[in-house]
């Protein structure tokens, strides 16, 4: 087995470990024999896994080995969320329910991965059908502290040096959150960019795959592969971009003073790197949006899991029943209005990021909170989620616990290459 003598393979990153499976350094099974390392010495700690089979795994790794026809992820590790399909893993969505469930095939983002060469490590923990009750992840930096969700695995995978990629889905904060939780880059895409046949529906208008990794680099590669966009894995930008400056949300509550305090100085080290910084002014009724998620979210949660409620009440946690109990209790009549309502207001919002390459936010209120029993606020991410934006967050600092703490990048409708472009910049002025 070849080795490289002068780093942990499972401290690269994706792209490190994909050159160096091209050129020869390292092999497909000595990376995946390293990741697999690193989580036999730390899963029992963090619990970011689902799903395992070292040797199926290791079997893997030595057939794309063999391949004489090579992708663009040829050979690097990447961790699935257990809510997209799997045909040699489990899919159990973080119910008993679905206990021991085989799919036939894989999810449809699942399956451009393999094609592209990656190697699937494993299934990540997911909170109970992506929603609130979690699972037994902890936050890798405090295993006291929760790892935020629904991706609680995925970021917390990537986060301890797992997995250098790993998939995630938001359905209103569950990548954004848990990767600044986690101190790792997640990206929301906009709606729809990578496709999501194969993975548990919770709310049709509103869910979103997304991706995590330790750089903005290897999300740009990632993101690119999954959605066929090359313009995703553009070099960083020429110029310097126009950043939108916005601390607080309209009907939020205020991000903690250490929050507030790092996005203000990342603002200003992206300023002296030449960033132009504008304040954002939102369209009235902004503060409408994250109460119009809530209603979006429940309606359509109550009929895309109505077999689970219907059929498996007792399975439920009682946090999930609530929330389709008061789903299923909503009128057609005021989740039209809300979908309406969301519209207009994102027309407007539209028109309030012309002109602006990215809009840098909180990703979250404040570090991770103490506690596995609860993931966090997505308050910061709500009105984005349902405007259906592009979103990214990367790490700005360390909280007065020593935790990481996240901004938050949001583009324009469709803005995805530029904001990943963007972001490869801020995290240049940060490093």
């Amino acid at each position: 087995m070849m080795t490289n003598r002068r780093i942990n393979p499972s401290r690269m990153g994706a792209r490190e470990v994909r050159d160096a499976i091209a050129a020869g350094r390292l092999t497909a099974e000595a990376v995946a024999h390293a990741c697999l390392t690193r989580i036999a010495e730390r899963e029992s700690a963090v619990g970011a896994w689902a799903h395992l089979d070292r040797e199926k795994t290791l079997a893997t790794a030595r057939a794309l080995d063999l391949a004489t026809q090579r992708g663009p992820l040829h050979g690097v590790p990447i961790a699935v969320k257990d809510l997209l399909d799997t045909v040699d893993f489990p899919t159990e969505c973080g119910t008993s329910i679905f206990r021991g469930r085989r799919p036939a095939a894989d999810a449809a983002a699942v399956a451009l991965a393999r094609a592209a060469g990656a190697l699937v490590l494993g299934k990540t923990v997911t909170t109970e059908f992506a929603t609130y009750h979690p699972g037994k992840t902890a936050n890798p930096h405090d295993l006291a502290r929760t790892p935020g969700g629904s991706s609680s695995g995925s970021a917390a995978a990537v986060a301890d040096r797992m997995a250098p990629l790993a998939f995630g889905t938001q359905t209103a904060g569950s990548v954004i959150r848990p990767a600044a939780f986690c101190g790792v880059v997640g990206f929301k895409p906009s709606f729809g960019a990578i496709p999501r046949a194969g993975a548990k529906a919770l709310s049709d208008s509103l869910d979103t795959i997304g991706v995590m990794a330790r750089s903005v680099d290897d999300v740009a590669l990632f993101s690119s592969v999954l959605t066929g966009r090359a313009a995703f894995d553009w070099p960083s930008p020429s110029a310097a971009p126009i950043i939108g400056l916005r601390l607080t949300l309209p009907g939020a509550p205020s991000p903690s003073d250490a929050t507030l305090r790092l996005i203000e100085a990342a603002a200003r080290r992206c300023e002296a790197r030449g960033a132009t910084l504008r304040p954002v002014a939102l369209p009235a009724g902004f503060e409408r949006l994250a109460e119009a998620h809530k209603i979006v979210m429940a309606y359509e949660a109550a009929g895309a899991l109505a077999y689970e409620r219907l059929t498996h009440r007792a399975a439920l946690s009682p946090a999930l029943a609530a929330l389709l109990d008061e789903g299923a209790a909503i009128d057609p009549a005021s989740y039209d209005a809300a979908r309406e309502d969301g519209a207009r207001i994102g027309a407007e919002a539209a028109l309030a990021l012309d002109g602006l390459d990215a809009v840098l936010a909180p990703a979250a209120l404040d570090e991770a909170p103490l506690g596995l029993d609860a993931t966090g606020d997505p308050v910061f991410c709500r009105p984005w989620t349902l405007l259906q934006l592009p979103c990214l967050t990367l790490p700005i600092g360390r909280g007065p616990h020593d935790m990481p703490i996240g901004g938050q990048l949001v583009a324009s409708p469709r803005g995805d290459a530029r904001l990943l472009a963007v972001a490869r910049f801020v995290e240049a002025a940060l490093s």
